[in-house]
């Protein structure tokens, strides 16, 4: 019996951004694991990494993402 992968048909107009190849793709040729995406425009994907590192510095910056430190400063605070 073979067995066969199931590769998920792209889409025209939907655009990639794959992290294994380090290039942009329409339609996902990639398995998702591998890329970012969908973006609405090529340009979009162009830009996933950039994109990518400003969510995360606005993501450790942003203090409604972080527990207040506990009574022993390590964020627990059940006292234990």
């Amino acid at each position: 019996m073979a067995l066969f992968k199931r590769r998920q048909a792209g889409k025209p107009g939907e655009w990639y951004y794959c992290l294994k190849h380090q290039k942009v793709e329409e339609g996902p040729e990639c398995p998702a694991k591998d890329r970012f995406g969908p973006y609405a425009t090529r340009k979009e994907a162009e830009h996933a990494m950039e994109t990518a590192r400003e969510r995360n510095l606005e993501w450790e910056t942003d203090p409604r993402w972080h527990d207040k430190p506990g009574r022993d400063g390590d964020g627990d605070t059940s006292g234990t």
